[in-house]
């Protein structure tokens, strides 16, 4: 059986998905990034030869953060593109706009028949990113999944701060006034929603709009945003993998590479 490979070594988590010949998934590996690309993508590779992959004959995609760090990978591809792919494969080949948060920046991407027509990214500053999200939770004393639980008992309160290192002493100023942990963690939230609703306001909705990467799974987030939008925002268990999933269709198109030559 021939596999494709795709590898998204994103700035937190590393997603990889083997898919064969029908496009079908075989395989899921999920691993935090760690403070070394480099060594994640050798973990990676070990634990592709233990599921019995065999490297030399199967296509490698990379892409995300990490993407330059994957030696024996056949050809990068820039997380865009394979979020829109990924994110196709899994809610249908229909107008999307994919909504990305991910560890250091928050991707919107418009999507029309299986592909990227638009895009907008921050990148220059971690705000409404997930990074933003480990900070104030990490000032919280909590993990993220629990300050997104608690963010949906509480409310009055805001962060005014669009600055992750700001927004960070406005919740120790809140906690020091005895603010409940419930309404610092529904700011945290509301502060996250409303940065993707400010970027969205430049870009135009597709029919179907979707959260993928690792914060699609905490259900309160994805409420807050469709209500923020004005339409349901869907998710999907696979969502986390949309840029890894986008990777290994790519990595379908590519020819393996032996000894620096295309075969």
């Amino acid at each position: 059986m021939k596999h494709y490979i795709g590898i998204d070594i994103g700035s937190t988590c590393a997603k990889t998905i083997v898919m064969n010949e029908e496009a079908r998934v075989l395989y899921r590996l999920l691993q935090p990034t760690g403070w070394s690309s480099v060594d994640t993508a050798r973990t990676i590779r070990k634990n592709l030869e233990d599921l019995g992959v065999d490297l030399s004959e199967s296509p490698v995609v990379a892409t995300g953060y990490g993407r330059v760090s994957v030696p024996y990978a056949d050809k990068q591809v820039t997380e865009i593109t394979c979020h829109g792919r990924g994110a196709c494969y899994i809610h249908g080949d229909r107008p999307l706009t994919v909504i990305d948060i991910g560890g250091q920046d928050t991707k919107l991407i418009s999507v029309d028949n299986g592909m990227v027509q638009d895009f907008i990214m921050n990148d220059k500053c971690s705000a409404g990113t997930g990074r933003f999200l480990e900070v104030m939770a990490n000032t919280l004393a909590l993990p993220p999944e629990e300050l997104c639980r608690l963010a949906a008992q509480g409310g009055g309160v805001s962060i005014n701060s669009m600055c992750t290192v700001f927004a960070e002493s406005e919740v120790i100023s809140l906690i020091g006034r005895g603010e409940t942990k419930e309404n610092i963690a529904f700011a945290v939230v509301d502060s996250i929603v409303k940065k993707v609703v400010s970027q969205a306001g430049r870009l135009k909705l597709g029919e179907t709009v979707c959260l993928t990467g690792g914060l699609c799974e905490f259900d309160y987030l994805r409420k807050s945003l469709s209500k923020a939008l004005g339409v349901e925002v869907q998710t999907d268990p696979e969502g986390r993998y949309a840029g890894a999933i986008g990777a290994a269709l790519q990595a379908r198109k590519v020819e393996k590479r032996k000894g620096g030559e295309v075969t």
